[in-house]
């Protein structure tokens, strides 16, 4: 894609949106989505295994006092 498609695409969601952005927020935004796509085409070229997955973050449940039994 080419910077003028960035921008294209930049004013088509805000218009979409209802955003009402100055010429200098649309530039902004376009330059954002050009370096994104930067960013996916170098992590798509990597060939990744599912051991190179991280794992998750571990979250231990919440202690819930146990009710005591009535004998």
């Amino acid at each position: 894609m080419t910077d003028d498609d960035f921008t294209h695409y930049a004013r088509s969601a805000c218009t979409l949106l209802g955003l009402n952005l100055n010429a200098a927020d649309h530039a902004a935004v376009a330059a954002h989505l050009a370096r994104n796509a930067q960013i996916a085409q170098v992590l798509g070229a990597v060939a990744l295994s599912a051991a190179d997955e991280p794992a998750e973050i571990y979250r231990p449940a919440p202690f819930v006092q146990p009710t005591p039994q009535a004998t």
